[in-house]
């Protein structure tokens, strides 16, 4: 039971963070701009791409060019000269302002990451200091492993990206506290000690 409630505990906390950055501070937003045209480029979107829900690089490099040196130069000369573009595109329109769904599988997903965290608390030592530790730790794998590469490959923005690292560092920071906190708490009351 104390590994459900820690669990919770540490969910809530990054899901509560995770609100306050988007909504009150700048971090899930950074670098994102509207378009000079917002009607013109969502029209180009409609004709110019399938109409399959997908990610789209523009310029596109076909896997079936590899090896083909005339073709692998062509398409450096286009990429040198052209703008880039990393497109998260759906054909059909949606609500933002509808978010029930996505607030959910945002609090589960969060929930579903604080309970690997518990674990590994369990595993490395509870309480608030080690807690503290342990979520900075996954905060910054997080970071360095998804919003890192998205920087270095598909030129994800400087500031989006240091953005990221604050919003997830920061916030398995407290919510490892928080669950370090419960778990240290719950283990001295109950006379559990803390897998060495």
């Amino acid at each position: 039971m104390r590994i459900a409630i820690a669990t919770l505990i540490g969910g809530l906390v990054m899901f509560l963070w995770g609100a306050f950055a988007h909504m009150v501070l700048p971090l899930g937003e950074m670098s994102m701009r509207a378009p000079l045209d917002e009607d013109k480029v969502l029209s180009a979107l409609h004709d110019g791409l399938p109409a399959e829900h997908g990610i789209y690089v523009l310029p596109h490099y076909d896997m079936a060019m590899h090896g083909d040196d005339k073709a692998v130069a062509a398409f450096s000369a286009k990429a040198k000269a052209s703008p880039y573009a990393f497109i998260v595109y759906s054909p059909y329109g949606k609500d933002p302002m509808a978010m029930g769904g996505n607030l959910f599988h945002q609090w589960l997903s969060d929930t579903l990451a604080a309970l690997i965290v518990v674990l590994v608390m369990l595993r490395a030592g509870t309480g608030v200091v080690r807690g503290l530790y342990i979520g900075l730790a996954f905060g910054v794998f997080s970071w360095l492993s998804l919003s890192v590469p998205y920087w270095n490959w598909y030129r994800f923005p400087g500031a989006f990206t240091a953005g990221t690292l604050v919003e997830q560092a920061f916030g398995w920071l407290i919510a490892g506290a928080a669950a370090g906190w419960w778990l240290g708490r719950r283990g001295r009351g109950a006379g559990i000690k803390p897998m060495a």
